[in-house]
């Protein structure tokens, strides 16, 4: 049977998103009955830097086919329990009894984990993905905590506990696999690039000598250091920082997956995603090591919702600008 899930928003008006940064600055001015106005002491204020914090990337990570392993091989799922009828002493016993599913996201990439700014929810693909795991654990698909996470922040949380699940446009590589374990594939993406339309580039060949922006902590830079004429590659703590270095002069492009750049194109007409297909990613669940129960169940959550019609529900509500839907990627099995 087709579930129908909650879904907050269909997206903002009309796809567009207003992204705006607001420093506001007050100082107390007291009045005293009787008295007439006091005027308050000076205090001493940091100056704020509007530019976003971009840093150099001199080496490139490892790409997603690297390494000595299959990235996207996973645990095969077994029965998916009933909703708060957990295995007991299994880890998803022990999310169930602390009461909410504590996962990563992002709030800074329109389409896969926003702030809608009407609501102050988070919404997107992932947010959604996110909210299915917490139906399958709780029969409450709000049963959720959702903790904003940068790029290069992600296994940090992992490895911490701060969270039980990323779900964060994280793509599995080798070298990630050393570090954390991954879900099957719930999304495939294809890496291009961003420019303003009066930019004069074209393809990746365009780059050589030109500063790209990139989020730091992703594998984004990679194909770009494999271009035959190097960009300088910046790295910024999130898209929209790429976005706002763009339109401000500090880059010349942003390289990243597709649908991220079609959501960054979202909230400025201004640009266009140019060139070839330079890169893949293959977003996955990350769970820290040791959990191969929770593993086998997040796959279990992702093969269900590929059966039933979720996925496909879900691709329409939050990606249809990315065009016809691919359908959801097939999971492969280490055992």
């Amino acid at each position: 049977m087709r579930r129908r899930i909650p879904l907050r928003r269909q997206g903002f008006s009309r796809g567009r998103l207003l992204v705006a940064a607001v420093l506001v600055g007050t100082s107390a001015l007291v009045t005293a009955c009787g008295s007439g106005t006091e005027v308050p002491k000076t205090t001493s204020v940091a100056a704020v830097d509007p530019k976003p914090d971009l840093t150099e990337i001199t080496t490139p990570p490892q790409s997603e086919t690297g390494g000595n392993c299959d990235p996207e091989a996973t645990l095969r799922p077994g029965p998916l329990p009933s909703s708060g009828a957990m295995p007991p002493g299994s880890p998803m016993a022990a999310i169930v009894a602390n009461g909410k599913l504590r996962v990563g996201v992002d709030q800074n990439t329109y389409l896969f984990g926003f702030r809608d700014p009407t609501t102050g929810q988070l919404e997107g693909f992932d947010i959604d993905i996110a909210r299915e795991i917490a139906r399958a654990l709780f029969g409450d698909p709000d049963k959720i905590e959702l903790r904003s996470v940068t790029a290069a922040d992600r296994i940090p949380a992992l490895r911490n506990k701060q969270v039980d699940l990323i779900v964060r446009t994280f793509s599995a590589t080798c070298e990630r696999r050393r570090d954390v374990d991954f879900s099957g594939v719930y999304y495939r993406a294809t890496q291009r690039i961003l420019v303003s339309r009066n930019s004069g580039i074209r393809t990746g060949a365009d780059l050589g000598g030109k500063r790209v922006c990139v989020t730091r902590g992703t594998t984004s830079p990679g194909p770009l250091f494999a271009l035959p004429k190097r960009p300088i590659v910046l790295g910024a703590s999130n898209w929209t920082d790429c976005l706002a270095a763009l339109q401000q002069g500090q880059v010349d492009a942003v390289s990243g997956d597709d649908p991220i750049l079609v959501g960054l194109v979202a909230q400025d007409r201004n640009m266009a995603i140019v060139g070839e297909v330079i890169g893949t990613g293959a977003y996955a669940v990350g769970i820290a090591q040791g959990n191969p129960n929770l593993v086998r169940f997040v796959n279990g959550v992702l093969e269900r919702i590929r059966a039933d019609g979720t996925w496909q529900q879900i691709y329409s509500a939050r990606l249809s600008a990315l065009g016809p839907s691919p359908g959801p990627p097939d999971l492969r099995y280490k055992d």
